[in-house]
């Protein structure tokens, strides 16, 4: 029998009705059995600055970093900003690699799926933070590589998800299953 791996889902989009929260509970209903999925906000989290994160960092460092470090594995579920990922994505990336020498982020098998109503899919902002992981000694999921483009007919006007829409993320998120099983430190 697997195990069960509490997944950190790190939401770039910091609206709470964006698609990439959609597509984030949506994933969350497709996981397979040995993952569970939860959101890990990101909005409140300051700014990083080293010189508030001391002997007594804020609140939110501490609990965002405590949330990401408890997890077995991340998953980002980001839109494209100018190319890149969002500032939010990257402060919260920033703050959960802090203190030096203690990253929450080190070892948890990740994925990153890149949500866009363009057609391209977000393609700059999955490969940049696929740039920024391999610092964080994060092992990204390689294939499938997950690009949703035209990401505003992935729900209906209910907000279910589309059935066009649904064998693709089925299909990630399976697999992510498979990769967090492979690569999970024990």
């Amino acid at each position: 029998m697997s195990n069960v791996y509490n997944v950190a889902v790190v939401v770039g989009s910091l609206r709470k009705a964006s698609i990439n929260r959609k597509v984030a509970l949506a994933l969350a209903d497709l996981a397979p059995a040995n993952l569970k999925l939860t959101i890990v906000e990101i909005a409140d989290l300051p700014l990083y600055n080293e010189d508030i994160d001391g002997a007594s960092p804020p609140a939110a460092y501490s609990t965002f970093r405590q949330q990401v470090s408890s997890s077995d594995a991340v998953l980002f579920v980001t839109p494209e900003y100018n190319r890149s990922i969002p500032a939010p994505l990257k402060n919260a990336i920033d703050v959960g690699s802090r203190p030096y020498g203690q990253s929450a982020w080190s070892g948890k098998p990740g994925a990153v799926i890149s949500v866009s109503p363009g057609a391209v899919g977000g393609f700059g902002a999955n490969h940049h933070l696929r740039q920024c992981t391999v610092f964080l000694d994060i092992p990204m999921m390689q294939q499938p590589e997950a690009y949703l483009g035209g990401a505003g007919s992935a729900f209906d006007e209910a907000g279910q998800l589309s059935e066009s829409v649904r064998p693709f993320l089925q299909k990630f998120i399976d697999a992510y299953g498979k990769w967090v099983e492979q690569h999970k430190k024990v």
